[in-house]
């Protein structure tokens, strides 16, 4: 009897192993963009400049990270959110990959929108040939700054965005405040953008670097929303 309980025992250890080694890989499960739609227009993609040091990312409950590599993209001015596409008549679905995106196969695109006010959009599409999860949210730095953009932590999806090839994902970042409360009030030039890996610590590769353009105001209320998997989820925070 007592050896029936001891094996009872280590098998209950290793299934807990097991799950502790996969856990990581089991948060994969992706939404996929569902039908097609018109896309913002984009410029041709701007250079990437040379490689800065990531910084720690901060959010709006204080928890902080850091992230990513990037390949660039260039501003462009949509006036309307629109869904982009995704596979036709595609649903959500297990992500089939635990590979977090990075830059050496995405290409980001940083938008001005005319509405809400006084936000962009981040639109990170997969130039790659297989698939690739964005994970959590990007990991922003404005022009030098060591402190990255916060995250605004309440609009964390409730599965991660698996995007297959050519597929995209969004993010918007809430520049400034609408009724002037925000601080330290400035115009910024530069926007490095990390990916973040499962766990969220470190980066999955190098970053993204674009630039903004001419008269890009931010302040100490700008934040960032996680990784959606459509611009209207993206934009109605």
């Amino acid at each position: 009897m007592r050896t029936h309980r001891i094996r009872i025992a280590a098998a209950a250890a290793v299934t807990a192993a097991s799950l502790s080694l996969t856990a990581c890989q089991g948060s994969g499960n992706g939404t996929r963009d569902e039908g097609r739609a018109s896309s913002p227009t984009t410029t041709s993609p701007v250079t990437t400049a040379p490689e800065p040091t990531a910084p720690t990312s901060a959010d709006t409950s204080g928890n902080g990270s850091t992230s990513p590599q990037g390949s660039q993209g260039s501003p462009a001015s949509p006036t309307t959110p629109a869904e982009n596409s995704g596979r036709t008549g595609g649903k959500s679905t297990p992500a089939t990959t635990d590979r977090p995106c990075d830059a050496s196969a995405v290409r980001v695109v940083y938008s001005p929108v005319s509405r809400p006010l006084n936000h962009a959009l981040l639109t990170v599409t997969n130039t790659g040939r297989t698939a690739c999860n964005a994970y959590h949210a990007p990991v922003l730095r404005l022009d030098d700054g060591q402190a990255a953009v916060a995250v605004d932590r309440s609009t964390k999806p409730q599965a991660v965005v698996t995007l297959f090839p050519g597929e995209s994902a969004y993010a918007a970042m809430i520049l400034s405040a609408a009724d002037g409360s925000g601080q330290h009030g400035r115009t910024s030039k530069k926007l490095t953008v990390w990916f973040a890996p499962c766990d969220n610590v470190g980066s999955a590769g190098g970053p993204a670097v674009l630039k903004l353009p001419a008269g890009t105001y931010t302040d100490s209320t700008t934040r960032v929303t996680y990784w959606q998997s459509s611009m209207e989820d993206a934009l109605a925070f």
